[in-house]
């Protein structure tokens, strides 16, 4: 089989094209920057094209581009794209990149997916997968991606878009949204550097998160703050939640704050069947973390 992988030179890009590769298809790249293309290609083993030849010929078109940039891939590309070419998109949001596919492409082989891993994972085994589909014949492609994936130990979960953009709100938007403030927090703290050499297991796995997410590429992170529906209302309820705790610690309020917490801790319980070992987790993340910088 030939896949052709648009924007194959990027991280997540060359994470596919590789493992493609080597799963026995014909892979072929294509990327913005011809010596980054160039040397991917070589390091891959793969060849490359601009995004017009890529295409030709390609029973799979897998779009691997920057949100920001994906209608304007998009729109280039559909002239060339055939009524019987599958193609998918692997962005982190999904209403946004199937409605532009659906608007601008010939083919209704469209495949909406979101691999929830990065580009250091070693393979597909035990990684989530989200596939989306919004109508029967979508739901026919989506069934056999799924069970491609989970033939190589994937975990996959199949959603709307909408359904899984409501869900990356709280997932990946809500959580890089308060990582990102306590950062700018941490950072603004002066001694800082002090509280970080005492700091005890809540205090380590929050760095733990800050450090994941301050690693990563700010224009992905702004793209999905910018473009995931329902997160400003999300971040907005996030800070009147802040605002309506600090004012119990300003005013000493004690009974409120402790009532208010064990509401929390009842609400979570009933919701959660492995509460109360969250501690032993965070214990286990610390010691993960710990281990990476000394060894």
């Amino acid at each position: 089989m030939r896949i052709a992988i648009i924007g194959g030179s990027g991280k997540m890009g060359q994470w596919f094209a590789d493992f493609l590769r080597r799963e026995g298809h014909q892979v072929v790249i294509s990327g913005r920057n011809p010596e980054k293309l160039r040397e991917a290609g070589r390091q891959l083993g793969v060849a490359t094209a601009s995004n017009e030849e890529a295409v030709k010929g390609a029973d799979i078109v897998l779009l691997s581009v920057p949100i920001d940039t994906f209608e304007s891939v998009v729109k280039e590309l559909s002239p060339h794209i055939q009524p019987d070419q599958v193609v998918a998109d692997v962005t982190s949001v999904k209403v946004m990149p199937v409605a532009v596919m659906n608007r601008y492409l010939k083919t209704r082989h469209i495949l909406g997916t979101h691999p929830l891993f990065g580009p250091g994972a070693k393979s597909l085994a035990h990684q989530n997968f989200v596939l989306t589909s919004g109508d029967a014949e979508g739901a026919t492609l989506v069934a056999k991606a799924k069970t491609y994936l989970e033939e190589r130990g994937a975990r996959v979960s199949v959603m709307t878009p909408a359904e899984h953009d409501k869900k990356m709100t709280i997932i990946l938007g809500l959580a890089h949204f308060i990582a990102l403030i306590s950062a700018d927090t941490l950072l603004s703290s002066e001694g800082f550097r002090a509280d970080e050499a005492i700091g005890g297991i809540t205090y380590k796995v929050l760095m733990t998160l800050v450090e994941s997410v301050l690693t990563e590429d700010p224009a992905l992170y702004a793209a999905i703050q910018m473009n995931l529906p329902d997160l400003p209302d999300a971040e907005k309820r996030l800070q009147e939640k802040a605002r309506a705790w600090a004012d119990m610690v300003v005013g000493k309020d004690r009974q409120g704050f402790v009532r208010r917490m064990n509401e929390l801790k009842e609400k979570l319980r009933k919701d959660n069947p492995d509460f109360g070992k969250a501690y032993e987790a965070m214990y286990r993340i610390a010691s993960e973390k710990q281990g990476y910088f000394t060894s």
